[in-house]
């Protein structure tokens, strides 16, 4: 296995007082699939932001595909984010465009301003939207505006718009916080599939933990801005839980005992 992502210290300093981040330092391997958990105000979004910089870390280094990213500039920054895709709680999709446009969207990072605004789009690019809304289940929602779909439908659009940047990992903020249970299940399925078969890195931020036990190959726990296990799902025991939820960890009911659905 080789590493793709290598945090090495990062803090993050929000202000004089709020530490979010001290020193976490994690190696993640090309197609691991990690589930990053923890308690609402943890530091797990200002974890993930910092990877692909969309907050900047105050401190450590962070190295993806032998790139130490906190010191590039715009230009070679923005070559790098187009390797990570970015998909988000809230969907960030463009209500008034089609499915189809919006996944579209996620080719804009390799194109130049102009082609971007003029919507010039490749037909190999407009096959491969096709060939991904297909795979993601929205064959017949492709050509539907976005405000029209359901949040399940929305959030796979956004897995959809990641993929056709053709990344090496995906940073999931949240992916199903938004979603009924079920809908949460098809995502947590795709976003296990894109790691299994086709090898891309899934970093993942999860408040469900069962769920994290469930599709993981390995959980960071994170707690006040601090690593406090990192392991498989295997190894959690509800001491670990109550280690890292401290008083949370007794109004989550879960089932121990992961490993992850095929």
């Amino acid at each position: 296995m080789t590493a793709l992502l290598e945090l090495k210290e990062v803090s993050k300093q929000f202000g004089k007082d709020t530490k979010a981040l001290s020193d976490i330092s994690f190696t993640i391997e090309k197609g691991e699939f990690v589930s990053i958990i923890g308690p609402s105000g943890a530091g797990k979004s200002t974890l993930l932001r910092c990877i692909n910089r969309m907050v900047e870390p105050t401190g450590g280094d962070i190295i993806f595909d032998g790139i130490s990213v906190p010191g590039l500039g715009k230009k070679a920054l923005m070559k790098t984010r187009t390797q990570i895709g970015m998909i988000f709680q809230h969907y960030n999709l463009v209500n008034r465009l089609t499915a189809i446009e919006n996944t579209l969207h996620g080719r804009l990072g390799s194109k130049s301003v102009l082609a971007g605004m003029l919507g010039l789009y490749s037909e190999e690019e407009k096959q491969q939207a096709v060939k991904l809304l297909d795979t993601l289940g929205l064959k017949e929602q492709m050509y539907k505006r976005s405000d029209r779909l359901s949040g399940g439908q929305k959030q796979r659009v956004g897995i959809a718009r990641a993929l056709i940047q053709n990344p090496k990992m995906l940073l999931c903020d949240e992916p199903i916080a938004s979603l009924d249970p079920n809908s949460s299940k098809v995502i947590m399925k795709h976003l296990r599939t894109i790691s299994t078969e086709l090898g891309i890195t899934v970093l993942v931020n999860l408040h469900q933990v069962e769920t994290a036990l469930k599709y993981s190959d390995r959980i960071i726990g994170v707690n006040s801005g601090k690593i406090v296990y990192d392991g498989p799902p295997a190894g959690m025991s509800s001491e670990e839980i109550a280690n890292i939820y401290g008083a949370e960890a007794k109004d989550l009911s879960i089932t121990l005992g992961g490993g992850h659905a095929g």
